[in-house]
Parts: structure tokens; sequence; C-alpha cells
């Protein structure tokens, strides 16, 4: 062995690892890497592997109850593979795919308090921005900062103050989705609750529907030919024709600051006067990846976004008086979108191509979205019908002051729970609807294989803040996504920082051999620190989202509790004293980190970091798709070594699926 190198890239040493978790380790011939001339790679010593670092975000705005949504934001764009459409010329062709490389997650919100709003964030290295978007009173601006020596500093200076209207009381509006299908049915959806009320039988079917909301009126085209323009009176609850169009299509809105109507289908965009239905401009749309289905938007500033079965697109008319379309969404969709329309709030609803529609929110600054209701939203709500548009109808009622239902100080508006007092925000990590995994090989202190997938855990973890921005709570989502070691392997977390008797007690965790000792409120016994034992054995998490709840005493400064996920750890196979942590973490108090073992010790002096300078856990702020067995991770993600051996400073997003970063053959799916 004297061949084998002494400090060598991942790329050669993971391959001197055992090719099983699952037995005893021995040396097979083919993992050998023999000194080649000339050839010897340096990991740095004190390289953590870690993926993320931490961001403080501090705003500074005196303005009373304005709310503050702090997103993940790159600009950079990766290349996604081919798509095939039909172009513009109604060939089907196939093109290379580039694709924003965004989170398109919310990572927190707040209000600040005594004029300051300051958290700290945990984000994914590559990340080198943050897009901050304000809300007062349901006026929206948004700015994208960058992140400077790990800090965002952003102060907020009141310009161009005006005060509107004669009365002092600000209008509060409750948003109504109208939807209409082929099926002549138009209803509404409360977007607050997902409840459907029938409104009107339509004279035909419609893939349309728009709203002129000071005249509380409701167009629509019919679907069938000639294509009438119908009007409904949302007060009066009656339709008429107001003329046949000629062409039908899939897209329309109303736009309060022209008073016309926009009709689009293909790459045509028309404008109709909505009085009589007289076409007065057609222009070209220039850029759609496919020109199929979807539906075009107004938001509040005036900017055009069309949608179709391709994705989301910015659209903007150039010099030429043609419309150039900017694709905003980072994936591709799994869903067909055939409408699309903003709520009061600036948040863009979607709804998809089914027997049963979901309804989906999309952000429009980042392509990032999620499913609210329906089928796929997984919340026990089901539609049971086709929305083939939906636009929005404002209902606006004035009132004294802002309610303040709770009374802590935030208006029900900004607050995330307005019926609890002591429950205002939320922060998350790694994002709002992100996942983050925590990895582990489990022969510690000897080799492994290094393919991470004897216990993969994935995790978000949600802090809910008080008015005052300090912690009071933290649920941790838990989906074991991976157990492919032998072991009976558990997995805990401990929160170094806080005291077990700051836990007023944990709910959730899976606890079912007896080998874990619990204090009366949920934390482990015999720590000196809080430590939660998610659970004892990793099948009973496994392939199933999980909550488990971490309430405390008293409510916690987030800079105090720092960062998730905090110092998460394994119990290998039931052994309490055996853990497995981050590179350079500590043990628990119940922890030992050294270990007597058969054959070679190579974790000599406890820290987690091999004797060549390798981890046997790492945590990747992403939904990480772990290796399949024995296929040591760098033979799967093609940039591992490199970020390894420049210490972090190359392919910070090794783990994505850019051109080139994996080997799909050995990752498991």
């Amino acid at each position: 062995m004297k061949n084998i190198l002494n400090s060598l890239s991942f790329f050669s040493v993971l391959f001197f690892f055992v090719c099983s978790c699952d037995v005893v380790p021995e040396i097979e011939e083919e993992n050998i890497v023999i000194e080649e001339e000339g050839i010897s790679i340096n990991v740095p010593n004190g390289f953590d592997f870690s993926t993320q670092h931490e961001v403080q975000i501090t705003i500074n705005d005196n303005t009373s109850s304005v709310r503050y949504d702090i997103y993940a934001y790159s600009d950079k764009k990766y290349f996604a593979g081919t798509e095939t459409f039909e172009n513009q010329e109604g060939e089907i062709v196939t093109e290379d795919l580039y694709k924003s490389d965004l989170i398109s997650k919310l990572v927190f919100s707040g209000v600040p308090f005594k004029g300051v709003l300051s958290q700290t964030i945990s984000l994914p290295k590559y990340y080198d921005k943050v897009y901050i978007r304000r809300n007062d009173n349901l006026k929206y601006s948004s700015s994208i900062e960058n992140i400077v020596d790990q800090k965002v500093d952003y102060n907020y200076a009141l310009a161009n103050k005006s005060v509107t209207g004669k009365s002092g009381f600000p209008d509060i509006v409750s948003d109504f989705l109208y939807c209409v299908n082929g099926s002549a049915q138009l209803f509404q959806v409360d977007p607050l609750t997902g409840n459907l009320t029938d409104l009107s039988d339509m004279p035909m079917g419609s893939w349309t529907c728009a709203i002129d909301q000071e005249n509380k009126t409701l167009y629509s085209i019919g679907k069938s030919s000639p294509y009438p323009l119908m009007k409904y009176s949302i007060e009066n609850d009656t339709w008429e024709i107001v003329a046949n169009i000629g062409r039908g299509g899939p897209r329309l809105d109303y736009n309060y600051r022209d008073g016309l109507l926009y009709f689009s289908t293909g790459n045509k965009l028309y404008t109709y006067n909505p009085t009589n239905g007289v076409n007065l401009n057609t222009w070209v749309i220039n850029g759609l990846h496919s020109t199929s289905g979807g539906d075009l938007a107004f938001a509040e500033d005036g900017t055009l976004f069309l949608c179709t079965f391709s994705g989301l697109y910015r659209l903007e008319l150039d010099a030429n008086n043609e419309y150039q379309s900017s694709r905003i969404s980072s994936d591709n969709l799994p869903f067909q979108p055939t409408s699309m329309t903003f709520d009061s709030n600036q948040e863009l609803w979607l709804a998809n191509n089914a027997n049963s529609s979901d309804l989906i929110i999309m952000d429009t600054q980042t392509g990032g979205w999620q499913y609210n209701y329906g089928v796929n939203a997984n919340n026990n709500t089901d539609l049971g019908r086709t929305i083939n548009d939906l636009t929005t109808f404002r209902v606006f009622t004035q009132t004294e002051e802002d309610p303040d239902t709770d009374g802590d100080g935030i208006v029900d508006r900004d607050d995330s729970y307005p019926d609890d007092a002591t429950k205002a925000f939320e922060l998350f990590t790694p994002s709002k609807y992100g996942w983050g995994t925590v990895a582990f090989e489990d022969l510690w202190p000897t080799n492994g294989d290094y393919d991470f997938n004897d216990l993969a855990v994935n995790y978000r973890v949600v802090a809910v803040l008080n008015a005052e921005g300090l912690a009071v709570q933290l649920d941790f989502m838990i989906n074991t996504k991976s157990n492919r070691a032998s072991f009976t392997n558990g997995f805990g977390i401990e929160l170094e920082s806080i005291l077990p008797s700051q836990i007023e007690s944990v709910s959730g965790n899976i606890l079912t051999h007896n080998y874990i000792n619990q204090n009366t409120n949920g934390t482990e016994a015999g720590q000196d620190n809080a430590v939660i034992i998610i659970f004892d054995d990793s099948n009973s998490m496994l392939n199933s989202e999980n909550k488990v709840s971490v309430k405390f005493t008293s409510p916690v400064s987030t800079n105090d509790l720092g960062t998730a996920p905090f110092n998460p750890f394994m119990i290998i196979d039931k052994l309490r004293e055996k853990e497995v942590h981050l590179a350079y973490m500590n043990t628990t108090t119940l922890g030992l980190n050294t270990f007597e073992v058969e054959g070679t010790n190579n974790d000599a002096d406890g820290n987690y970091i091999s004797n060549n300078g390798f981890p046997w856990a790492i945590n990747i702020v992403h939904d990480f798709k772990v290796p399949k067995e024995s296929k040591a991770v760098n033979k799967a993600y093609n940039h591992f070594d490199s970020w390894a051996i420049s210490g972090g400073l190359e392919f910070k997003d090794w783990y994505k699926d850019n051109p080139g970063y994996r080997n799909s053959d050995n990752i498991q799916f």
C-alpha cells in the first residue's frame, strides 16, 4: 500500500474505501489508485465540505406596518437539455434549453421592529444576491441586493410622498378568482380557502376571461365559431354578446390603463375595443418556446406577462413594434398552464390543464412555484373541474384602521399568524418550498464507499418568530430519502447554544427502540445542550414527510439560536455513543468521538475528517440526489473533485443538474 497517495483528491481517496457499507470493510483491487508520475492533488487543510454560507440581512425602514419578503436570487443560467416544440412557422424543432439558476423560494418575511428588520439566513454558496420585496399596504417595490462580506444592508428611503383621495382610511381588498371553462361554467374560488362557488352559466364555453375592475364587468370569448365576445355584469348577473370576434385563442386580459382587451393566440397579440369588439392592433411575439395554451396578465406596474405550455415569459415591445419574450420560469414545468392572474398582493396565480385543475402560485421574479389547491397540492383539496382561464375580482372595503386581531402590533395582512399573539413571521431553511439534505456514511471511523446513501435525510426548517423577530418555535420537516445501510441508524439534531431547560416541548419525533432516554419536555436526557432525536430508526420516516415541532419556554434570538440544520448527526446501529457529525462539528454530551476498531481508525483525532481530509457526513442546501449503492460521490458528480481540491471555491453548485455535472447512471432518482 505504500504506493497509494498520502494526500489525494476525493476522486482518488474514496476508491480506497470499501465498496459496500453493508459488509466488513475490505479493499478491492479495482478501487486502489496507484500514484502516477508527477500526479499529487491536495485537499486544503481545514476544508469542511460545507455548501452553504450564513448571510446577515439588515433592513432599515421606519415606515409603520411595512412587510418585507426576502428571496434567494441568482441571474446565472444553466443548460437544462433540449426542448422540442412547434415554432412560429408551425414546424416541430428541437433547441437547447437554458434556465435561470434560481431556488425561487421565500427565505423569510418580517416587519421592521423599531425600524429594523434583521435576520441571519443560510444560503447555498453559489448565491451572491438576494431579492428584497417591500409591501407597504399592498404597494409593492423590489430590489436585488449583492451579498458583500456575508452581509446585506438595505436602507429604504421614502421618496416622492403623495396622498391620494380625501379619506384618511385605507382600502382593504378581498380577492376572488373568477374562473371559466369549456363547459360554460363561471365560478369563483376563494384564494384564502380554496372554496369554490358557482356564479353563472355562460352563453358558450370559453378558454378566456378578463375583468374590468372599475366597471365590475367580466369579458370572455367563446371557444367556437363565430367566437363571440361575451360580457358579464358581476353586479347584475347578466350576460350579453358584444360582437363576434372571428378568431379563438387561449389568452385574454383587460388593461385598465388604456381600457382595451388584450387577446393572444399562437405568436400573435391583438387589442380589441370592449364596447364593440373592433380589432385595433396586431403584434408579433418573438421568442416563445411553445405557442400553445397559456394566458396573459398585466402586473400592477404595467409589465405584461404571458405563459404558454413552455413556461412563463415577460414581454417587452421593441423599436420594431414587436414583442420580445424572456422566459422566467427556471425549470420545465410539470404542468401545462392554461391561465393566470395577479391578485392584490401581486402573487401570480395559475391553473393547469387537467380534468380537475390545480391552482398554482408562481413568483414572477424567480419562476418559483407551488401547488396551492387541487389534487397535486396534497392538502385534501380537489376542485373537481377544469379551469381554462381565471382572473381576479377585487372587493374593496374601507376601515378606520388596519385590523390587528391578535393585538401583537402586526396588522393581519402582514401577520402569518393573525390569530396568535405569540407568532407573526417565519424564517425558512433552505427556503419556503425548498429542501436541504444531510447525507451520511455509517462505517465511521473506518473508511466507507462514499456513496453517501447509508442515510440521507431531507429537511426544511421553519423558525416561527414573534412580532419582535425572536424565535418561539422550530418546525423540522423531515423526509428520509435514502436508507441503504444494513444498520438501524438514528438521526438527531443538537441546538448547541440552547439549554434543555429552554425547551418547553418536543412533538412529532418517532422513537421505536429503547435506547433513547428523554426528559419530560421531549429533549434527550443527560445532555448539556438541547438535543432532539428525530428518529431512532430511519425506516420510521422513510419516503414520507414528517413534522417535528420544538417549542421554546421563552423567545430566543435567532442570532443565539444559530442557523439550521444546526448540529445534525447520525447514531450508528443503535449504539447511542457512536455519532457521526458534519466535518469539524462536536459530538453531543452522550457521544464519543474515538472508537477502537478492527483495522485502521481513519479519524483518530475525532473531528469527523479522515486522515486524508474527507468527511463522513455532508450537508447539501438542495434536494440532493444521492449516488447509487457503491457509486462514490465523485463518480456521480463530475465536479466534486474540483470543488474539494479548490477548497470550495470552484464549482460551488457541483450538485446541480447542469450540463456535464452529473453521471446519471450512478445516481438514484
